[in-house]
């Protein structure tokens, strides 16, 4: 098992300071270091449930995970376990997961904190750090970019973006990556991450993002 990079505190999901040489190793200590979280990721989407109000969203009255090192809450579907981050790499600091259908595949939803974006730079900044965790779990793979837009979280600005990624060996998968401002030098972040055989299971990550709230 390789050793986690040293990650400072970003704005950022963590990403390798270097390319490591072997992806077998690196997909190993991915294994290892978010313990048994299925980091892995499944084409589709359902952008219209971001766009939807808390009270008529998917996930309105579900019990709630309250970070308050990130500074954010979100939803915690039927049937997900929530993690307080004590299991969980530097720059997470919470998490909530669930198993695929059969024992294939999964999902997992990470918060984390960092340094403060101007908003300017919140489009370029989002853009790039959900490329760099693409090629960090896929790091034979491709990603493609299904949606990049700015939306807001609790009235603070936010951007959203999701790929979708594939590799050589046919593995397929799905990010989604919102960064949202905060006051003074504080950003947040929720990186959702699935691999599911339920093109479904990339619809409740997208909930899940959208449930987020300042706190």
């Amino acid at each position: 098992m390789t050793t986690p990079p040293s990650i400072s505190p970003s704005p950022l999901p963590p990403a390798p300071a270097h390319r490591p040489g072997h992806p077998r190793s690196r997909r190993a200590w991915i294994v290892g270091a978010v313990a048994a979280l299925v980091l892995v990721l499944v084409a589709g989407a359902a952008v219209w449930w971001l766009n939807r109000g808390e009270d008529d969203s998917p996930l309105a009255g579900r019990p709630r995970v309250t970070d308050t090192s990130a500074g954010l809450s979100y939803a915690v579907p039927e049937g997900w376990k929530s993690n307080d981050g004590k299991d969980l790499i530097q720059a997470f600091t919470s998490s909530i997961t669930t198993k695929g259908s059969g024992g294939q595949g999964g999902a997992a939803v990470l918060a984390g904190r960092g340094r403060g974006i101007d908003e300017s730079d919140l489009k370029q900044r989002t853009e790039a750090a959900a490329r760099s965790n693409a090629e960090f779990f896929y790091p034979d793979g491709k990603s493609t970019v299904e949606e990049s837009r700015a939306t807001t979280v609790s009235g603070h600005s936010a951007y959203t973006v999701a790929l979708s990624v594939r590799d050589d060996s046919g593995r397929a998968g799905r990010m989604r990556l919102t960064i949202v401002t905060r006051s003074g030098d504080r950003s947040a972040f929720l990186l959702g991450v699935t691999e599911s055989p339920e093109p479904g299971d990339s619809e409740v990550v997208d909930a899940v993002l959208a449930s987020a709230a300042t706190e």
